[in-house]
Parts: structure tokens; C-alpha cells; sequence
């Protein structure tokens, strides 16, 4: 079972999957990807982890866009609300 879509839970879900993932820095809402250290497979394995969590789907043309925590975010919340 998916859970539920709030703002402070993806939050929560987001931060611990850069954690995860190896992000170097302060994360962030204001954080880029970039500052992050982070390239392009692993915002991919963010979107995975973002579909198994609140089973929201994450496509390459939705994320080309994403530049900040913020962004990835927002775009969840607004796709599962």
C-alpha cells in the first residue's frame, strides 16, 4: 500500500532517498542536484524510489526539468494529490 501523498512526507521519503543514494551537501528544499553531486541516474533511482514509496511515476520527460529538491517535490505532490 502506497502512502499518503503529503507535502512532509515527501519530503521525509525525498531526503532519506538522497541520503541514500550518496548526495554529498546540505539537502534541501533550495538544494540542486548539482550541489548535490548528483547525476542523471541518480535522479532515476530517486524516481524509483518515489514509485515504490507513493506509487508515483517518475518519467524521463518529467524529471529533464527537475533542478532543485523543491522541484522533485512539488512535482510528487502535485501527481499524487
Amino acid at each position: 500500500m502506497a502512502t499518503q501523498v503529503t507535502a512532509e512526507a515527501v519530503e521525509r521519503v525525498v531526503f532519506g532517498g538522497l541520503e541514500e543514494i550518496g548526495a554529498e551537501g546540505e539537502i534541501s528544499r533550495e538544494a540542486t542536484f548539482e550541489s548535490l553531486d548528483l547525476d542523471s541516474l541518480d535522479v532515476v533511482e530517486l524516481g524509483q524510489i518515489i514509485d515504490d514509496e507513493f506509487g508515483v511515476e517518475l518519467d524521463a520527460d518529467a524529471l529533464k526539468d527537475v533542478k532543485t529538491v523543491g522541484d522533485v517535490i512539488d512535482l510528487v505532490v502535485a501527481r499524487g494529490g
